[in-house]
C-alpha cells in the first residue's frame, strides 16, 4: 500500500522580515527574493508531495521562524495546523484506512491488515466484539 503524500501550506500572510525569509528558503530552496513573494502571496502551497515527517519538520521550521503554516494529507486533505495529528474523523482516501492515515491521531486499530502482518508502528492492534 502505497503511503499519502503532505503538503506544505503558508496558511497567511504574514510581515516579513529577513528570519522568515530565510526559514521558508531552508525548506523551500527557493531565493530570498522568491521566498519574500512566496510569503506575500500566501494562503500558498510552499512543498508539495512529500512525506509526513518531512512536511511535519518543514512546517515546524516555518512556525518557529514566525511564518503561518499548516501541513494537509493528499488523501483525505485534511489540516494539520500544528505538529499534532488531528483528531479522529473520517478519512476520505478509498486506499487508506482511517487509523493508518498519518494525519488521524488513532494509536489503535482492529482492521485486518494490523491482525494479518502485525500493527504499523505506533499502533496497537484490538479485536471488535
Amino acid at each position: 500500500m502505497e503511503d499519502p503524500q503532505f503538503t506544505v501550506l503558508l496558511t497567511t500572510a504574514s510581515p516579513g522580515g529577513v528570519a522568515t525569509y530565510k526559514a521558508i528558503r531552508t525548506v523551500t530552496g527557493l531565493s530570498l527574493w522568491h521566498s519574500r513573494q512566496l510569503l506575500g502571496s500566501a494562503p500558498v502551497i510552499a512543498l508539495e508531495d512529500i512525506p509526513f515527517d518531512l512536511a511535519a519538520d518543514a512546517a515546524r521550521r516555518l512556525r518557529q521562524a514566525g511564518v503561518p503554516a499548516a501541513v494537509r494529507c493528499g488523501w483525505c486533505r485534511r489540516v494539520l495546523s500544528d505538529d499534532t495529528p488531528v483528531d479522529p474523523g473520517p478519512c476520505t482516501s478509498p486506499f487508506w484506512p482511517t487509523p493508518h492515515c498519518q494525519a488521524n491521531s488513532l494509536t489503535t486499530c482492529g482492521c485486518g491488515l494490523c491482525a494479518a502482518y502485525g500493527p504499523l508502528p505506533g499502533h496497537t492492534p484490538y479485536h471488535r466484539p
